[in-house]
């Protein structure tokens, strides 16, 4: 298969995957008629208002490796995704990062105001759990009892929260490249983590082994996607980005590009996404969805 044919697979697969995931959080999400209208409205506004969805593509991608229902992968994705952005919600509040523009639009409380924009947050992460307690995705009870706690995790305080509260610490403070991968590991990649392991629990063909793979595998291309993230923070422009570019240099936030320098991250980025294509070998066939996502994460421009 040549290079711009595999390309143009990637391409179609992840388009089909995203209507599938668009569509799950347009079902699941209150309508915005219902009271109380203003909040449905804005927690509609907040998930709906585009994305890469690189979160439930992985979730989609794993449950290939484990021959999983795409129709349970979708609510699970859906279920990621909802705390992905409840976590945007509230990282834009003004007691955060305190930013004007995501996704090319307002933040939620710009649209909207700050007291929305929490209460926001709050109900999206409450309707992630909602999803993987009413829907079965599983066949096995315990099996789904098991994911509810691991995205739980992933949310915590031993997660992304608490990565959140590090990133918090850490402003106007050098950091070591190690100390940045223990912030990013919890505060982006815990919920890489957990996509791509929600996504393989919703399917029953993976053996303990190749689990831990597979969570290897998203704990580097985690690692690979915040490094990106710097380096475009660092080099795009906000147009681009659809987001306030340099901010993190602006607010004196540590970042891979602050401790190592661009050309240096770049390299890293290739490094981690060539370490994580290695914890695949075993797979086969069956992983391609993950490298070509590998590739997407670290060689996208946006």
């Amino acid at each position: 298969m040549t290079t711009a044919t595999t390309t143009t697979d990637f391409s179609a697969w992840s388009h089909a995957h995203l209507q599938r995931v668009e569509s799950a959080l347009q079902r699941v999400l209150p309508a915005p008629e219902i009271a109380p209208q203003r909040l449905h409205q804005a927690m509609r506004y907040a998930v709906l208002g585009g994305g890469k969805r690189v979160r439930p593509l992985l979730a989609f991608a794993a449950g290939e490796l484990a021959d999983a229902d795409p129709e349970r992968v979708a609510l699970a994705g859906a279920a990621v995704e909802l705390i992905h952005a409840y976590s945007l919600v509230h990282d834009d509040l003004p007691c955060m990062d305190d930013d004007e523009l995501r996704r090319g639009r307002p933040t939620c409380h710009v649209e909207y105001d700050e007291a929305t924009a929490l209460l926001v947050g709050d109900a999206l992460q409450s309707l992630a759990f909602h999803l993987l307690g009413e829907f079965r995705l599983t066949d096995d009870l315990k099996t789904q009892l098991e994911m509810v706690k691991l995205l739980a995790a992933a949310a915590g305080s031993r997660g992304m929260a608490g990565g959140q509260a590090i990133d918090l610490e850490s402003v106007g403070k050098n950091l070591t490249v190690p100390e940045l991968e223990f912030m990013h590991i919890h505060k982006t990649g815990a919920i890489i983590r957990a996509s791509a392991l929600l996504g393989a629990r919703c399917g029953n063909g993976l053996s303990e082994k190749e689990f831990s793979q597979l969570d290897q595998f998203a704990k580097l291309i985690g690692l690979a996607f915040q490094v990106v993230d710097d380096v475009l923070d660092a080099e795009s422009s906000t147009a681009t980005l659809g987001k306030t570019a340099g901010k993190d240099a602006r607010n004196n936030k540590p970042t891979y590009v602050s401790a190592i320098g661009v050309a240096r991250a770049r390299e890293l980025a290739q490094e981690l996404r060539h370490n994580a294509l290695g914890t695949l070998a075993g797979f086969g066939d069956r992983a391609l969805r993950l490298r070509q996502l590998a590739d997407f994460i670290v060689l996208r421009k946006f």
